[in-house]
């Protein structure tokens, strides 16, 4: 009874959390609108793989389009080993740059990049 209780608060607590966070980062849509534009080079890859692909699955343009299908794109800043989640209009613009190094230009929020531009780096 202890253990169902213990993980009833648990789940109360992480969904109260979940509706608390502000959507767009700490000051909600504001700071998304309010912050410049910034560029960040690195390679389209997936949300699977992420800085590195498994040499098993072909070159980084196969791995990377064929594991975005069951994800996202995202771009692999393997300098910085971060790894930035691109909105629904980067998704698009990214699909032509699979596998490939880029650079990446538009509004950074935490680790979301709002997409203006993507371009050969």
């Amino acid at each position: 009874m202890k253990k169902l209780t213990l993980l009833f608060a648990s789940i109360l607590l992480a969904t109260g959390m979940a509706f608390a966070a502000p959507a767009h980062g700490e000051h909600g849509a504001k700071a998304t609108k309010n912050a410049k534009e910034k560029s960040v080079v690195g390679y389209i890859s997936d949300n699977h793989c992420g800085l590195k692909h498994m040499e098993s699955m072909g070159d980084e343009k196969s791995c990377t389009l064929a594991c975005a299908k069951n994800g996202k794109l995202v771009l692999a800043d393997r300098d910085q080993k971060v790894v930035y989640n691109l909105d629904r209009a980067g998704q698009a613009k990214a699909r032509e740059f699979a596998g490939q190094k880029v650079k990446v230009t538009g509004r950074v929020t935490g680790k979301t990049i709002h997409v203006t531009k993507i371009e050969a780096a």
